[in-house]
């Protein structure tokens, strides 16, 4: 409707031109000079009525337009007015600055909802630009730093430089403990980072948690986990040696006091040193247990050297023949990342690889047709894996949380030491140890390094 009125205006506009432009040029030629005279000058005045008629559109749209860059909403256009097609114009234009105001209000509203939340958020976020300018932290993340203020990561060299050297080199997707220590107190710092594009600008988006409580936490049911277990197993030992001392004891002392000797018969000689071998060896059994304690604990340094993984597990897979039931299962070696290699000591690293091929081939004792592999690879983070998977009965879920416990066992003849010496190992190599599994589908252990 606006747009036919509007060109119904300017056709008329041109046209009346057009015939005044005719007249004169009739008026002209036939030398009537007062009516050319007159006809020109009413050319000039529809002319100049055209040109003020297009530029009253253009200034009322370019003035919208540098409204809307100022982000200044608060003018209208009348819609009371003539001709029609202004009219029309003046309410397009006003609906769309209602819609674009809405708009405006609800990205803010939005936005300041988002920042509501990170301000609230228990962990510290900045953002960074390639020159080190902090955009954005929130107030966790000064609060963990100690710094009141966060324009750029310079000002962190004061807190401390190792934090600034950090964070500076932090690459996208890593992760890296921290400890900090300030005139407050000392709080251990998990920082991640990734990146983030905004308005084509390649940004850093790093995260700071507090994780002392979750330590102080893992470390406390670890402890009960442990003095569970250890107070299980002396229990078990210590129990038989006191029956078995109270009744040797009876053999030879009653209420009145010592027996005489000759009330000893043969009967009371041979029951005593039967007893005596059974304390004799729940003492060996305790002195083994000890000993097993004093071996998680006393772990050498790792002399760590370049190892080609595939040979070290083609060496792995050599010792696993030893195994009993080692020949009634599939034993395979896979490489997913040909010249794979790792910084490590050969001897420990071997050991734990020993330690989980026979926890499997235990695992497979009954099993048809069981299945154990070696993989080798690296992760998409650019972490190097060596994985040792089975087809077994799987782990369930109560049991999985225990397994590292040190004498922690399943097994009736195990020690329990085995995984907890392996996790503690692979801590002294800067890696991990994890496990996934799943009841009558398998169990995986993964070690990253």
């Amino acid at each position: 409707m606006a747009s036919k009125n509007y060109y119904f205006q300017l056709i008329i506009r041109i046209v009346g031109i057009t015939i005044m432009a005719f007249i004169f040029a009739f008026t002209w030629l036939n030398n009537h000079i007062y009516l050319a005279v007159a006809s020109l000058i009413v050319l000039i005045v529809l002319v100049i009525n055209l040109i003020k008629y297009l530029n009253q559109t253009n200034l009322k749209i370019a003035y919208f337009f540098e409204s809307l860059k100022n982000e200044d909403f608060t003018f209208r256009f009348p819609e009371e007015t003539n001709p029609k097609s202004l009219k029309q114009l003046h309410k397009s234009l006003n609906e769309v600055n209602n819609l674009i105001r809405e708009t405006q209000i609800k990205n803010r509203t939005q936005e300041n909802y988002y920042q509501e939340i990170l301000k609230q958020a228990k962990i510290g976020i900045l953002t960074l630009n390639a020159k080190g300018h902090i955009l954005f932290s929130n107030p966790t993340a000064k609060r963990l730093f100690n710094c009141s203020q966060l324009n750029h990561i310079r000002q962190l060299e004061k807190v401390d430089e190792n934090l600034f050297n950090l964070l500076s080199e932090l690459k996208p997707f890593e992760r890296k403990l921290f400890q900090l220590t300030n005139e407050r107190e000392t709080v251990q710092l998990l920082i991640k980072s990734t990146e983030v594009v905004l308005n084509e600008e390649v940004l850093k988006l790093v995260t700071i948690q507090d994780i002392n409580n979750e330590l102080d936490e893992k470390e406390t049911d670890s402890w009960m986990k442990l003095i569970r277990v250890l107070t299980h197993e002396i229990m078990n030992t210590i129990a038989p040696i006191s029956s078995i001392s109270e009744s040797i004891l009876s053999y030879y002392k009653n209420e009145k006091g010592i027996i005489p000797l000759s009330q000893i018969n043969e009967n009371h000689i041979k029951n005593t040193v039967k007893g005596l071998e059974v304390i004799k060896n729940q003492g060996n059994d305790l002195m083994s247990f000890v000993q097993s304690y004093r071996s998680v604990l006393n772990i050498p340094i790792p002399d760590k050297k370049i190892i080609d993984v595939n040979k070290l597990l083609e060496k792995v897979k050599i010792l696993a023949i030893q195994e009993p039931d080692f020949d009634t299962i599939s034993f395979e070696v896979k490489n997913t990342s040909e010249s794979l290699k790792i910084f490590a000591d050969e001897k420990q690293i071997t050991q734990v690889l020993i330690n989980l091929s026979k926890n499997a081939i235990q695992s497979l004792h009954k099993r048809e047709v069981g299945v154990i592999e070696l993989i080798s690879g690296i992760t998409a983070n650019n972490e190097k894996y060596i994985m040792v998977k089975d087809n077994g009965p799987g782990i369930s879920q109560a049991l999985i949380d225990q397994i590292f416990v040190p004498f922690f066992t399943t097994k009736p003849n195990g020690s329990g030491i085995g995984l907890s010496l392996s996790r503690q190992i692979m801590l002294m190599h800067k890696g991990s140890i994890s496990v996934q599994s799943k009841v009558g589908s398998g169990t995986t252990f993964i070690l990253k390094f």
